[in-house]
């Protein structure tokens, strides 16, 4: 599997939320399991907020993790990924009682810098269960932060404690919104 190169990163501004994408090693097994994602949902509520980073959206794969996040500068970036990334490790590690490595490669980040890039990378990582789904998926993927999102046409967002962290960014709390709220039933 080709690695993600180690150049500098493209460079983004406070205003622009991002699309990081996590993979991980191949002996690890599914991640969309019951257990697995419960794990990773409060592991994401205890580093979804560290003042400078925000972790405000994500979606669980078989084997990859999409999330928007939301940083000050690349510092704060690199130090709230650091975090996700380690709470993550240990998260899939106990759940699956296994030791190692949990994640190939580093994170590929991608900055969003227009309410257009905001609302289709919305509708990617929320929706993204769809496109890889075996079966006809109905309904908010369960394995993502669907149920706490407030942009859907036709439904309310779950009052449970969310997992995640409010957007601060006007792209990602309100600029989107130009072009649409997000429709479950589009793929």
């Amino acid at each position: 599997m080709p690695r993600i190169r180690h150049a500098p990163r493209e460079r983004f501004g406070r205003n622009h939320p991002s699309h990081v994408t996590l993979k991980v090693c191949g002996d690890v097994p599914s991640l969309r399991i019951q257990k697995c994602i419960k794990e990773l949902e409060r592991t994401f509520g205890d580093a979804s907020e560290r003042g400078d980073f925000r972790l405000c959206h994500y979606s669980v794969q078989s084997n990859h993790v999409h999330m928007l996040v939301e940083a000050k500068n690349a510092a704060a970036l690199g130090r709230g990924m650091k975090s996700v990334g380690a709470r993550f490790a240990r998260a899939v590690n106990r759940v699956f009682e296994r030791r190692g490595p949990v994640l190939i490669d580093r994170y590929h980040m991608r900055p969003l810098k227009t309410p257009r890039e905001v609302r289709n990378a919305l509708r990617y990582v929320l929706l993204n269960a769809q496109k890889h789904a075996r079966k006809v998926l109905t309904g908010v993927d369960p394995a993502s932060s669907a149920r706490w999102f407030d942009g859907w046409k036709n439904r309310q967002p779950s009052q449970d404690s969310r997992p995640v962290a409010t957007a601060h960014t006007w792209l990602l709390k309100k600029g989107w919104r130009r072009y649409g709220l997000l429709d479950l039933s589009s793929q």
